[in-house]
């Protein structure tokens, strides 16, 4: 039965493609649709009025009439829809002007006749929805979900998946959308039936995955009614031409190369120098002076030796096994350079010269991804500023040094957002386990690293900046892979809809780059950062706060207007205050003066000694009920800043110890002070921010995302 549905596909579009169209007829239409079981109306194509007046008696009531034509996309437009048409004579008249507005509105058209159509339920209880599919530049087919009809293209609220997706997939873009309410029912209205509708989303996400050539899909608007879900219209647009290919690794070929990559035991500088100011100097000096362990091999034709050592004349020189080529030589010299690395076997390539396809020079760039593809040479670059592997003092850049071990991997797709990241690094004393530029992403690009990374003993958490993704496919499959070990943080740059300026659907014209993005990226687990230092702050804060485990939150603050702020910032998270039980209000009233308040924040007030907020946060770390703790500090001479900090710090530590951790995350505000308060908090696992009662929440709420994503915490993604 599959088989035939595909034959019956496949015969209808090579059709198509033989009349060197790429638009199908609704009457084309609905062969597919009856193939893939995509629920339409009854309906019947009139090449004359007679024909039109037969086939609307056949059916029970009002009618939809529409013109047919290959050549006319946006049949509404063309005055080629009419709704509700009733009675012979109606019909006839309907019939004529249709068709005489069609060769007004298109005079050169193919037209093959009027569709009549049987008009579908109204009433309260039928919402009209869009059912689509796009292929995306980046993620390949896509699948769209939203409200349909002309809400579409003024409200814009869709959502995006990986297509294919399965029937619990497709059921959950029911629920990602802002008028999800809508859909179960408002105002006495009945809910739709969600099975239906998600029948339809699965049903057109396998159709576009067993036929690539069909570019998109719309079913607009699909009627959706508590007794099912029809489409009135079903349009689709094939491409013109097919996706070129990419050179694609396995698992085992990327570790492979990565593995020498980031632990290598031989590094040779193609273009090392003496002369101060040079890059090929920089990366040597950093190398050496890094206190990388392996050994180090300057390349230059023209001296003997560089900062001591033996310089070679070519790489194929060089004695022994290389794992890494650095090259900081000019860009028209890389080419004739990379054969000779190819042919000496050196697996990697790290290419920093700029001059290739982000100047336009994209020939010379094809040129170097040849030579590797042909030597099993990896790229990474080129443009770049050079990559820190810190577990193995590796400096293989001409930035400044940077060597504080830790459990963050970094990577940008920028030069200045790496100098950002270093900064960042270095100020707050995050820990790095790595720092990769990826550049022009010539070859190596995101998701090697988080193949890698996620392997990586050394590294517990790993944030990107990326302005574009080469395969999103393929980074969705390694985040997939990575998620549920470790947080993966992305910042995607650019929010524009560029994507969507030749699209000949509506699903196709909503299918901004960004909004495929967001969804897609929610899809595979990972978190999105708004900005760089959100990127940066989740990836430092990420290691450090425990696993929840479970959902319910209590704030314990001195001041109240910062509970209320702290309120705000919590549902803004997505992330939900604990409904406190009466004999848990009771406990922490016993703390509390009588004209402070329990509930939910729990606010102590601001006179208090640090006792209270001793007695207060150990109960909410004592109470197995209380899953993590927003902490609102206001500085006062009762209890100084670093007297708050010390005690909380003691107190988590002590609880830690006996094996109750919790995400404990604070906000302070106060003079000065503060600052080293919330340094020596964030030193000791409790996450602290002065001056903000946003940044803390949204912290604890990029864990809890990451922990729902991992399967660790109910809901999963």
């Amino acid at each position: 039965m599959a088989e035939d549905r595909l034959l019956r596909v496949r015969a209808l579009l090579g059709s198509v493609r033989a009349e060197g169209r790429t638009s199908l007829t609704a009457p084309e239409g609905k062969v597919i649709a009856d193939a893939y079981g995509i629920a339409v109306p009854g309906e019947e194509l009139a090449t004359d009025v007679d024909e039109a007046v037969a086939h609307a008696a056949r059916f029970d009531g009002p009618v939809v009439m529409k013109i047919v034509s290959p050549d006319i996309l946006h049949k509404t437009d063309a005055g080629g829809v009419v709704v509700g048409v009733a009675g012979s004579a109606d019909v006839r008249a309907t019939f004529r002007r249709i068709v005489e507005n069609a060769r007004t509105y298109a005079p050169e058209a193919r037209i093959d006749g009027v569709q009549v159509q049987e008009l579908l339920p109204g009433g309260p209880s039928a919402q009209e929805v869009i059912v689509g599919a796009v292929t995306d530049p980046t993620f390949g087919k896509v699948v769209a979900f939203g409200l349909g009809g002309v809400l579409v293209e003024v409200l814009k609220d869709v959502t995006f998946r990986l297509a294919p997706v399965d029937a619990d997939e497709a059921a959950s873009m029911l629920d990602s959308i802002r008028a999800a309410e809508v859909l179960r029912g408002v105002r006495g209205a009945e809910p739709v039936d969600r099975w239906a509708v998600a029948e339809q989303i699965r049903r057109v996400s396998q159709l576009v995955t067993d036929f690539p050539e069909i570019a998109e899909v719309d079913l607009n608007p699909v009627i959706a009614t508590p007794r099912g879900a029809v489409a009135a219209d079903i349009r689709i647009i094939l491409s013109e031409e097919a996706p070129k290919a990419r050179r694609t690794y396995t698992r085992a070929e990327m570790l492979a190369s990565m593995r020498r990559l980031m632990r290598p035991r031989s590094v040779a500088v193609i273009g090392a120098s003496n002369e101060q100011g040079k890059i090929g100097n920089s990366v040597m000096r950093n190398l050496v002076d890094g206190g990388f362990s392996g050994e180090i091999h300057p390349v230059n034709p023209k001296a003997d030796d560089i900062l001591g050592r033996k310089a070679y004349k070519s790489v194929t020189d060089v004695p022994g096994e290389v794992d890494v080529a650095v090259f900081a030589i000019p860009a028209k010299f890389v080419a004739t350079a990379l054969e000779e690395v190819g042919r000496k076997g050196i697996p990697n390539a790290v290419l920093i010269p700029s001059g290739f396809a982000e100047t336009g020079e994209h020939a010379l760039q094809e040129e170097i991804v040849a030579i590797g593809e042909r030597y099993g040479v990896r790229l990474l670059g080129p443009n770049i500023y050079g990559y820190y592997s810190t577990w193995q003092d590796l400096c293989a850049t001409f930035c400044t040094p940077y060597d504080v071990k830790g459990g963050v991997a970094l990577t940008s797709q920028s030069g200045g957002i790496g100098m950002a990241i270093l900064g960042f690094a270095r100020t707050t004393k995050t820990g790095v386990s790595a720092i990769v530029g990826l550049g022009n992403k010539s070859d190596l690009d995101e998701d090697d690293l988080l193949t890698w990374f996620g392997e990586d003993p050394h590294t517990q958490c790993i944030a990107m900046h990326l302005e574009d993704l080469k395969d999103g496919r393929a980074f969705v499959e390694a985040a997939r892979a990575t998620v549920p070990k470790k947080p993966v943080v992305v910042l995607k740059a650019g929010r524009t809809a560029a994507g969507a300026k030749a699209a000949g659907s509506h699903t196709g014209a909503l299918a901004g780059d960004d909004a495929v993005y967001d969804d897609i990226l929610k899809q595979a687990g990972v978190i999105r950062a708004p900005g760089l230092n959100d990127m940066l702050e989740y990836a430092r804060a990420l290691p450090v706060l425990p696993t929840p485990k479970g959902d319910d939150i209590v704030i314990i603050t001195g001041a109240g207007g910062s509970g209320v702020l702290l309120s705000d910032a919590v549902t803004d998270n997505g992330l939900r205050l604990m409904d406190i039980p009466e004999d848990l209000d009771a406990a922490f009233k016993a703390f509390i003066p009588p004209f402070g308040a329990a509930g939910n924040p729990v606010d102590i007030t601001g006179g208090e000694p640090p006792s209270t907020y001793e007695a207060t946060i150990r109960l909410g770390l004592e109470d197995p009920r209380i899953h993590a703790l927003v902490l609102g500090y206001w500085h006062t001479v009762v209890t100084p800043p670093m007297v708050f900090a010390e005690l909380t710090a003691r107190v988590v530590a002590e609880f830690r110890e006996r094996g109750v951790e919790k995400p404990v995350v604070a906000s302070l505000a106060g003079d000065v002070e503060v600052e080293e308060a919330c340094q020596y908090l964030f030193e000791r696992g409790v996450v602290a921010y002065p001056y903000t009662t946003e940044k803390p929440v949204a912290v604890l709420g990029a864990k809890y995302r990451w922990a729902r994503a991992a399967g660790l915490l109910g809901g999963g993604r």
